[in-house]
């Protein structure tokens, strides 16, 4: 049987405990472009927004940042936002930053209080992952650490490594999105996942990406995946499909399987 672990807040489970959910991604470069975006995406009620930082013009600017950041709570609500610099190694855009800049700038946001989740790489320096982990709990934040691998899928066995690393290193929710090359690397992300479900303290994120991951999107709950990404207004990686078809399949999904 099943047991799935969703992710909290305050100690209560994000949208009553809706299994996956649905978060949808916010690229704009600029603030005028978040506000747009926002408008489009908040009517398709996604449960999270993830704010990917390393879209936004002005990320070398902490002030602007949690400035943008505010903005987007407000206009928000009660959506919680995760926050994401996603580095250029795993599949992000370039900035001018140094990574103790980041780390700084992730301080700063975390010492704001104007998010709820904050995403960063397990691949990163051991000693920055502690400071981001340090920063995130002094403020109430829940840790995402993540691991993407944009060029192939690896072995089961390092995918388990993967997220038993992010329990070890004290993260919030684990998070591993891979590329399949075939449906054998999707089969191998699902099974992953479906280990990693039973074996892990905290909730997890998976997904296999591009077209042929697209299922796990779909159906990734079922192995004990705590949330998918979806577009809203646009996508943040390959094989994101529109909310409004994810909300469709999720429905059948939990339905024919009684979860619902």
């Amino acid at each position: 049987m099943q047991i799935n672990k969703p992710i909290e807040l305050n100690g209560q489970p994000i949208a009553g405990g809706k299994f996956p959910l649905i978060c949808t991604p916010l690229v704009g470069r600029t603030l005028d472009k978040l506000m747009a975006e926002l408008a489009v995406v908040l009517p398709k009620k996604p449960d999270v927004l993830e704010w990917r930082v390393d879209y936004f013009e002005q990320i070398g600017d902490a002030a602007g940042v949690i400035s943008a950041a505010v903005a987007i709570k407000k206009a928000a609500g009660d959506i919680p936002l995760l926050f994401t610099r996603r580095s250029t190694m795993e599949g992000g855009e370039k900035i001018a930053l140094s990574e103790e800049q980041v780390i700084a700038m992730y301080t700063a946001v975390c010492e704001s209080k104007t998010i709820d989740l904050i995403d960063y790489e397990m691949a990163n320096d051991a000693a920055n992952i502690v400071r981001v982990r340090d920063a995130a709990k002094a403020n109430g934040i829940k840790l995402v650490l993540s691991f993407h691998n944009f060029s192939y899928t690896p072995g089961l066995e390092t995918l388990a490594a993967k997220f038993l690393t992010a329990d070890q290193l004290g993260a919030d929710v684990a998070k591993v999105a891979v590329m399949p090359r075939d449906l054998d690397d999707v089969l191998t992300l699902l099974t992953a996942t479906r280990e990693a479900s039973k074996k892990l303290r905290i909730p997890l994120i998976s997904m296999s990406m591009g077209p042929l991951g697209a299922l796990t999107r779909m159906i990734g709950g079922a192995f004990g995946s705590s949330l998918s990404f979806a577009v809203g207004a646009a996508a943040s990686a390959p094989g994101q499909v529109p909310i409004e078809d994810l909300n469709t399949v999720l429905s059948i999904v939990n339905k024919s399987m009684g979860c619902t």
